[in-house]
């Protein structure tokens, strides 16, 4: 017996001193406040250095794409519209966060940003926390810091967009986690951990597929895994039970979050999809459209009009019917969203991180070393080095394998991916901090040859060019261009076409928007240019055609636009405004009963297209029929009041 005791002393003798020596263990899970307070300051400086370089730069004040549309939903809420009157179609957490800013601050968007460099200070802290739980103090410090280095999150905390609450939202749910084993109450800290992971699906609607993590870490511990689970879901619902009755109320369905499921997977899994984002109409990206496009798509395909359910499941079956006529092409469409999901690229959404470090410092400093394609192969050797705690870290695994399995079954944004920074971040200071050790030793542990050839492969895989950088500068110039264009700033405009152009000369799309500014502007000529160029470089792309049209018709060279709006319809058969704008050819020509039946087909394309239902008021009474010209009068005056009054 007392050899056995000895032996036993030795054995907790031994691991005390690894504690010591080693960051992976959890003797001690706290960071010292004046640490934490250098993490958050470190983030703070960082980030409110990008957001006054911002200010002198072309993205200075103008938003683009979802944050024009969570700029113009949080002005309503803070103009007194709190409840809204249809169901969320988009995440509704950030617009109201935003709206509370809008509401005591004002609208102003380098205030917006300043409150957010404080958000994304507090998210390094709380990921700091987070650490020192799962892992070590040191684990936690460190992480903290490259987290406040790391560029996409210097660059996310700067837009108005989500991003900034989820990553706040999920540190803040890894914190919650690392405390149970040590909280005095297990109930309070899971009713906490489900409120956040209710909060964070009101950002990012697929992170409920975290609900599955945590239930399936119970079943693991196998301690009172069921009495948990009813916790964690019981926190989670008593923040989504409010949403889905607001949505029941004013929208007539009980959505726990939004209706956007259906054409989000649409959109990443139709035959054409290329794993990244594509509108449902060619060029009809905004927010302000989306909705009402997966709308009027689906009622003028099923003949009828539809709820919100019903038009998510009509988008649902389309992308089912494309993946069952083609599965294996759908698997090399998995295979290639996996690829973009854990690759060092930040797939650009409107505006790009790239675009972003041509005016700012911190990002040009931090950018070239702090990317996924870093983070990755060290997530891998922190993995291989932590897999004696993997009990403790069964959270961390499961969080990070299905939420990457939820980004792949949709499409992919940097922003989409986004989440998945802190878990892997965690497990990348973890490996980056076990190489450290183990070249101090100088030792070479037997799995060390297997582990660093799987860590090349990934970095190799993470690295690999998948998507050009110059190009996604380019096609945020070019969306910034579109912004200044509609804002009837044509000078800006042009210059900034200019550079998306430079960055990539065959972008087509760019020649488009370029040629039409220019032909705005006065300046014909080298409008025939670009498009001609357009056209050369890409003849199967509608846009251009649509664009040259809308050029011609504006210099009243009727029957030339008419042809190119017909050419752009072969490629956009479905497409509303094409036809609105060929009608409005075919009628400036006298060729009235064939503008009409142009116009005719908007609307039947568009039911909520106010000036294709005005033109074909106008074309139906030149030909004598006074009631059908009323009726479609009348249904413009209506939509026209539903616009003015907020209603979408």
């Amino acid at each position: 017996m007392g050899k056995v005791a000895r032996q036993r002393r030795g054995r907790n003798s031994r691991h005390v001193v690894q504690s010591k020596s080693r960051p992976l263990q959890v003797s001690e899970p706290r960071i010292q406040p004046s640490v934490l307070a250098l993490v958050f300051g470190v983030a703070l400086v960082v980030r409110l250095i990008h957001v006054w370089q911002l200010e002198a730069s072309p993205f200075s004040d103008l938003l683009l794409g979802d944050s024009a549309g969570y700029d113009r939903w949080a002005k309503r809420i803070a103009a007194g519209d709190w409840v809204g009157s249809e169901v969320f179609y988009q995440a509704p957490l950030y617009p109201y966060f935003l709206g509370v800013i809008y509401t005591l601050f004002g609208e102003t968007v380098s205030i917006v940003r300043i409150c957010q460099a404080v958000v994304g200070a507090s998210s390094c802290v709380l990921l700091a926390g987070a650490g020192a739980r799962f892992f070590s103090p040191r684990i936690g410090m460190l992480s903290g810091f490259a987290l406040a280095l790391y560029a996409p999150a210097i660059f996310m905390d700067a837009t108005l967009q989500k991003s900034v609450l989820d990553l706040l939202l999920l540190s803040g749910l890894l914190y919650v986690l690392g405390r149970l084993p040590e909280a005095s109450s297990t109930t309070k800290t899971l009713v906490g951990a489900g409120v956040l992971l209710g909060a964070l699906s009101l950002t990012r609607e697929n992170a409920l597929v975290l609900v599955v993590a945590l239930v399936a870490w119970f079943g693991f511990e196998r301690e009172q895994w069921f009495r948990r689970t009813i916790v964690v879901v019981a926190g989670v619902l008593i923040v989504l039970v409010p949403v889905a009755v607001r949505n029941g109320v004013v929208g007539g369905e009980w959505h726990l979050t939004t209706s956007q499921f259906g054409p989000n997977f649409y959109i990443g899994n139709h035959a054409g999809a290329d794993g990244t984002y594509q509108p449902l109409r060619y060029g009809r990206g905004d927010p302000l459209f989306e909705r009402d496009d997966a709308t009027a798509l689906a009622e003028a395909a099923l003949g009828r009009e539809l709820s919100p359910a019903r038009v998510s499941q009509y988008w649902v079956d389309r992308a089912l019917s494309d993946i069952s006529a083609d599965p294996g092409q759908w698997l090399r469409l998995v295979a290639r969203k996996a690829a973009l999901t854990f690759n060092a690229v930040e797939v650009v959404d409107t505006e790009s991180q790239y675009a972003h470090a041509d005016h700012s410092f911190p990002l040009v400093v931090t950018g070239w070393i702090t990317h996924f394609g870093v983070l990755l192969p060290l997530a891998i050797v922190g993995i291989a080095a932590t897999l004696g705690q993997r009990r403790r870290l069964m959270p961390l695994y499961l969080m990070l394998g299905m939420y990457a399995v939820s980004v792949i079954a949709f499409y992919v944004f940097a922003r989409y991916r986004y989440p998945l920074v802190p878990l892997v971040l965690l497990f990348a200071v973890a490996g980056g901090d076990a190489l450290v050790q183990l070249v101090r030793r100088k030792i070479v542990l037997s799995g060390t040859p297997v582990v660093l050839f799987i860590t090349v492969m990934v970095s190799i895989g993470a690295n690999w060019p998948l998507v050009s950088k110059p190009e996604m500068r380019s096609v945020s110039y070019n969306n910034l261009g579109t912004a200044y264009r509609e804002r009837g700033n044509l000078a800006s405009a042009v210059d900034l076409y200019e550079t998306s152009v430079e960055l990539t000369p065959d972008y087509a799309n760019a020649h488009s928007n370029l040629a039409s500014a220019l032909s705005a502007s006065g300046m014909a000529d080298r409008a025939l240019e670009h498009y001609q160029l357009a056209i050369e470089l890409d003849p199967s792309v509608g846009d251009v055609y649509f664009n040259y049209g809308n050029a011609l018709l504006a210099e009243r060279r009727f029957n030339d636009a008419a042809e190119f709006f017909e050419r752009a319809l072969e490629d956009w058969p479905n497409d509303a405004e094409a036809y609105n704008n060929l009608g409005m050819a075919l009628g400036s020509m006298n060729r009235l009963r064939e503008a009409a039946d142009a116009f005719a087909e908007a609307v039947r394309l568009d039911p909520r297209a106010v000036l294709a239902h005005q033109n074909l008021a106008v074309m139906l009474d030149a030909l004598g029929d006074r009631a059908g010209a009323l009726r479609h009068r009348q249904e413009a005056v209506r939509l026209e009041q539903g616009l003015t009054s907020g209603v979408r």
